[in-house]
């Protein structure tokens, strides 16, 4: 049981630089402008021999409307109560500002305990600014530089007795629990590995913007824990999210709204593209997001071409479903274009969802599981080899020049996505419809709807392996005759 630290503070006073240095990684986005964050980013973070939760948080602004602001301002506000200890940040060269006055008298308020650091520290011009964060109330501030890594040790100091206190309490939890003695099996599922809290499921939730994808991961977390509205492009940040999925432990990525490259021209949405195209590289199976009343643009054919050339296990799910008129003549026209837009795909699961309602959520979980264990699965050799030998009697490679192609042998390489070779003579002169060929005879035969399918055709090289042998044997007899009939 570690603790949760918080980091609260104004735009653009270098929040989450010191949260990428904490968790060891550049997980979220920094940019000189201010705003940048917006949504609450957790992370595991280790300084020194520590290790707890640090979540970023949007910049505090004094908004309570239901503006953008105001609806930032009380997720963070949210993150205060929810967390263990808040680190309050101040801009050291700034200096302290009216409404950082207010947010500590909010912290000292809400908060359970509070270190205040002053970032931006680094030369004497910041000093003036460290001594006059004396006057919020909160203490001895520290000095910080979250971009230099100044002042580490003194946060580490302050975050010390805060984790030993909760390691007395974790050690007295384990003390008051009572023993249990399960029998535990030692045998593995090597052909379909089962999510489990150390590797979860990897779910990306993908799609232009505001098809409504933070809202659908709320609605499947059940709690507003991530920025929603009708604000185009809200969502900047991948964030991932942990839940139990109807039984099945899950790791979900919220990610920005993919537009036209064209379209992109900001520096900081190019940088929330970068940070979605990442997420989908992560993810197992992605959630291609589609809105009901404008589906299958030019940018969900891409999006979902996307997912198939990166091998991942796709689902289309079509939202805002509840504002469909026609629900059943509006169906039957999306699986038309599905097939024909995107046959790459052919056989992926296509649900209707609605996130503002709730409707569909468990079709959608159970296509996800299913593409899953598709995009998992693993064909054994023998039975391969006597579907290939079928496939090739039924339609047989064409002979090139007069040359016939033999198809020797198949196996499955690897899953994730189910990967075949295919020994061969001559591979470079197999057309592509037949590679296709094999492939749609994989997905059929096998079912195998929708998972990406890679399939080689490998030359197989000299097919006698004894000739080297026979040649060798030749030579030294034929040396030896030489020798003694002289």
């Amino acid at each position: 049981m570690s603790f949760k630290l918080a980091i609260v503070g104004r735009p653009n006073v270098g929040k989450s630089t010191l949260f990428n240095r904490l968790v060891g990684k550049r997980l979220a986005l920094v940019d000189d402008q201010p705003g940048v964050t917006r949504d609450l980013r957790e992370g595991e973070a280790r300084l020194g021999d520590l290790n707890f939760t640090v979540v970023d948080t949007a910049g505090l602004e004094d908004a309570t409307d239901d503006s953008l602001e105001g609806r930032m301002r009380r997720l963070t506000e949210r993150a205060v109560d929810e967390a263990d200890v808040c680190l309050f940040m101040v801009d050291a060269r700034t200096g302290i500002t009216p409404t950082d006055e207010i947010f500590a008298d909010i912290l000292r308020k809400r908060a359970g305990e509070v270190i205040l650091v002053a970032n931006k520290a680094e030369g004497r011009a910041a000093e003036a600014g460290v001594i006059e964060a004396w006057n919020l109330g909160l203490g001895e501030p520290l000095a910080l530089s979250s971009e230099h890594g100044e002042g580490m040790p003194d946060l580490y100091s302050a975050l010390l007795p805060i984790s030993d206190r909760f390691a007395e309490v974790e050690a007295e939890a384990e003390a008051a629990m009572p023993e249990l003695s399960l029998p535990v099996s030692e045998e593995a599922d090597e052909a379909m590995p089962v999510p489990t809290e150390d590797k979860p499921l990897q779910v990306a939730v993908v799609g232009r913007p505001n098809a409504g994808k933070s809202t659908l991961i709320n609605a499947l977390l059940g709690e507003d824990r991530l920025l929603t509205g009708p604000e185009a492009g809200i969502t900047r940040d991948a964030i991932s999210l942990s839940l139990d999925w109807g039984g099945t432990p899950t790791r979900i990525f919220d990610t920005a709204g993919m537009r036209k490259k064209s379209k992109v021209q900001d520096k900081l949405e190019r940088m929330s593209v970068s940070d979605g195209l990442r997420a989908v590289k992560f993810a197992e199976v992605v959630v291609v997001l589609l809105d009901a009343a404008i589906p299958f643009e030019q940018q969900d054919l891409r999006i979902a071409d996307l997912a198939e050339r990166e091998g991942r296990a796709v689902v289309v799910a079509v939202n805002k479903w509840d504002l469909e008129p026609e629900k059943n003549a509006k169906l039957s026209s999306l699986r038309e274009a599905f097939e024909r837009l995107l046959p790459q795909l052919r056989g992926a699961p296509l649900v209707t969802v609605s996130a503002k309602t709730g409707r569909g959520l468990d079709r959608l979980q159970a296509a996800v599981i299913r593409a899953h264990e598709v995009w998992n699965r693993r064909v054994p050799t023998a039975q391969l080899n006597r579907w290939l030998g079928a496939m090739v009697e039924a339609h047989p490679p064409p002979a090139p020049q007069g040359r016939r192609i033999k198809l020797r042998y198949m196996t499955q390489a690897k899953t994730r996505p189910p990967h075949f070779v295919v020994m061969c003579s001559h591979p470079d002169r197999i057309p592509d419809s037949y590679t296709r060929y094999l492939v749609n005879g994989l997905r059929a035969d096998f079912d195998m709807p929708g998972t990406p399918i890679r399939l080689v055709m490998r030359g197989q090289g000299d097919k006698n392996p004894y000739r080297a042998r026979r040649q060798k044997n030749a030579g030294a007899l034929k040396k030896h005759l030489k020798k003694n009939t002289g």
